[in-house]
């Protein structure tokens, strides 16, 4: 298993603005599963990163929000 983070608009009608995009994480076996998940969700979503050990590290101390969703 791995963590993705999920970039995404909260509006599917949207045009994709940086400073309105949100985060997301996940641990799921693949990108694939992740979208699969989120398919039915309204997000119009930007990018789908998996994280390293090393950057999910940084997740952990460096934002507040922080929470991993099991697909």
């Amino acid at each position: 298993m791995a963590v993705f983070k999920v970039f995404f608009q909260e509006a599917l009608d949207s045009r994709i603005i940086r400073e309105d995009t949100l985060t997301r994480y996940f641990e799921a076996e693949s990108e694939t599963e992740v979208r699969k998940i989120l398919s039915d969700a309204p997000y119009n979503i930007e990018f789908v990163q998996e994280l390293s050990p090393s950057h999910l590290e940084y997740e952990k101390e460096h934002n507040d929000d922080f929470k991993v969703e099991n697909v």
